[in-house]
């Protein structure tokens, strides 16, 4: 792996959880209901502490890329981030610190927005808060004074296909277009699992020469969804989307199913890496989707003899 390549995780930071140190504090929505935006902010506040404590570890590990946690606003798509309590005074300086120690540690972060948010969806509802999710990471992100750019990548899947691959992929590209901003100057479009769903060789063809996103690679989805290209075909098709100056941004996991537990389907991520990471002499930045989090991270960089190349 060269050494400017970066490789992260995502979202749990196993080895600081012993300490309570985590940004998933949540709720069930009855507790939302019975306690209101007042709990919410008290959550919000350690979330973010947290957060800081997280991208500090990582500059002592020198782990220069992370996803964030979605789940660090808990319940967001029932109120504005700015609206909340103790926005001003407590939460937009620890959002602030977050960024500026992130840059200060050469760290790139992204988010990756539940299955759920799909601009591409027939329901105009599903549509309306599918924008507001990606609105309020794009805010997360702009109050961190993170810039626009695919640098700071929000990653999602079209997510249907209904009633054909080409329909979903229109409707797509018309919310695309009329995206504030802030979204479309991070978005970008992963290949799916799931046979019946997009591949790299789909996402290319139907999206991007069409509006020019780019598209994170994900190494295991191409496997369970072949097109005909090879694992390095697709990954240099992906590549090439990205904007120049931007490293791309791809998805590792090994199957659960192959090296872990033979009942685990196929498109199951593993809980540690167990194959190295084939980069074909390439450039490019790679989350690792395992369950084991840093764990895995850190024993794939001592396993492979990499661990002072990231």
């Amino acid at each position: 792996m060269e050494n400017n390549q970066r490789i992260g995780y995502c979202c749990l930071c196993l080895s600081l959880e012993p300490k309570g140190i985590t940004t998933n504090r949540g709720m069930i929505k009855k507790t939302f209901l019975e306690k209101g935006v007042n709990y919410v902010s008290d959550l919000v506040i350690q979330n973010l502490k947290d957060l800081i404590s997280i991208i500090r570890f990582n500059g002592e590990k020198g782990i220069r890329m992370y996803r964030m946690s979605s789940d660090m606003f808990p319940w967001c798509s029932e109120y504005e981030i700015k609206e909340l309590p103790r926005f001003e005074q407590e939460m937009l300086p620890l959002l602030i610190e977050a960024g500026r120690i992130a840059k200060e540690l050469d760290q790139r972060l992204s988010f990756h927005p539940s299955p759920y948010c799909v601009i591409a969806s027939e329901r105009q509802d599903v549509v309306e808060k599918s924008i507001k999710e990606l609105r309020q990471h794009a805010e997360i992100m702009d109050l961190m004074n993170l810039e626009r750019s695919h640098y700071y990548p929000i990653n999602i899947h079209i997510n249907t296909t209904k009633p054909t691959k080409e329909a979903a992929a229109e409707r797509f590209i018309s919310v695309y277009q009329n995206l504030d901003d802030s979204i479309k100057s991070r978005l970008v479009i992963e290949n799916d699992d799931k046979k019946s769903q997009f591949t790299p060789t789909d996402l290319y063809e139907m999206v991007h020469r069409k509006i020019g996103i780019p598209i994170t690679y994900d190494f295991l989805h191409h496997k369970c969804n072949p097109d005909l290209l090879t694992q390095e075909q697709g990954l240099d098709l992906c590549i090439s989307t990205w904007p120049e100056g931007i490293t791309a941004l791809t998805h590792f996991s090994d199957s659960r199913k192959i090296y872990e537990d033979s009942s685990a389907k196929e498109v199951a991520h593993s809980d540690w890496i167990w194959s190295e990471i084939e980069t074909y002499g390439k450039i490019f930045d790679i989350e690792l989707e395992v369950k084991q989090k840093d764990l895995a991270l850190i024993k794939y960089l001592d396993t492979w003899k990499t661990k002072n190349l990231i």
